[in-house]
């Protein structure tokens, strides 16, 4: 009998990607979303129904769940919608309650690389590698916004119920990427702009500000890896390497053959300065495969499409 897994958000970016691995690896996938499951990818379970109802009403026993439901949508979202946070909140402790009372026999929890304190996040900061380690949920420091609040005290709630026997798997990205994200990340926004041959290019916030990107097939193989390899400290998800949006507009600008200036909208949001992750736990278990370089040309081959 092949495994069976239930991803919560699988009709989002990371979680239509993780989905579709785990039915490439022989899995048997349900999908459930925040406005209404879209039934099983190898065989329809379960109604139509959201994912606050299915914890409250389902007690089907899958070998792994895999939890990428959220509210989010960018910077846009995460400034402007703090309230999300009190959704967020509830989506998680559902569903680690669901978890418990129903026998879950795994769960892997994607946690972001925004709960890590913003104070080591600056332009002040800039050989700083964020070590798992830095984040001390007995201690806990400002993280960035209310989407990084929910996501550390998901890790709390995660650290609970792995305290009460549930098998229990963290994993932080940093800026994942690819081809198919929506527009209102940074990654396709200035992809696709160098795409149009935009000229100035816009960037929002500091050109100069610095993400770890990572392409979203490693950020689903390097996820599945710490699973396979029963890992349960926290894991990042990331490369190591700071590029900034400035690098970045460069590599897609270079592949499309022309040299825009740059056109800098400081009146929106950018969040913090530097985020780049310090990969070493990640690498025990997996490598990433993917360079910023093909994760440019990728999307600039789809963007032409």
């Amino acid at each position: 009998m092949s495994p069976s897994a239930l991803v919560t958000g699988s009709s989002g970016f990371v979680g239509r990607h993780i989905a579709a691995e785990l039915v490439a690896r022989g899995w048997e996938v349900d999908g459930i979303d925040l406005r209404g499951a879209h039934g099983s990818l190898a065989a329809h379970r379960h109604s139509q129904i959201d994912a606050l109802q299915f914890f409250r009403d389902v007690t089907h026993q899958f070998d792994l769940v895999v939890h990428c439901a959220y509210t989010v949508g960018g910077r846009a979202t995460i400034d402007g919608q703090p309230m999300a946070l009190a959704g967020n909140l509830l989506l998680d402790a559902s569903l680690f309650r669901w978890a418990l009372a129903t026998g879950q026999k795994a769960v892997l929890y994607y946690s972001s690389s925004a709960a890590y304190p913003v104070s080591m996040q600056t332009r002040h900061s800039f050989s700083t590698q964020l070590r798992e380690d830095y984040i001390d949920l007995a201690d806990m420091r400002q993280p960035d916004a209310n989407y990084g609040w929910a996501k550390i005290t998901g890790e709390r709630l995660a650290a609970a119920a792995a305290h009460e026997g549930l098998r229990v798997h963290v994993v932080r990205p940093f800026s994942g990427y690819g081809a198919t994200q929506d527009l209102d990340y940074p990654f396709p926004a200035i992809v696709g702009r160098a795409a149009q041959r935009q000229d100035p290019l816009d960037v929002w916030g500091d050109q100069d500000q610095i993400r770890d990107w990572i392409h979203i097939t490693d950020v689903v193989r390097a996820s599945l890896a710490v699973v396979d390899a029963d890992e349960r400290q926290p894991v990042n998800l990331c490369t190591g390497l700071g590029t900034s949006m400035a690098d970045l507009i460069g590599i897609a600008a270079r592949q499309v053959g022309y040299d825009p200036g740059v056109n800098v909208l400081a009146d929106k949001p950018m969040g913090v300065f530097r985020r780049v992750g310090h990969p070493a736990r990640m690498h025990e278990l997996y490598v990433p495969q993917v360079s910023i370089e093909d994760g440019v040309a990728e999307a600039l081959r789809r963007y032409g499409d």
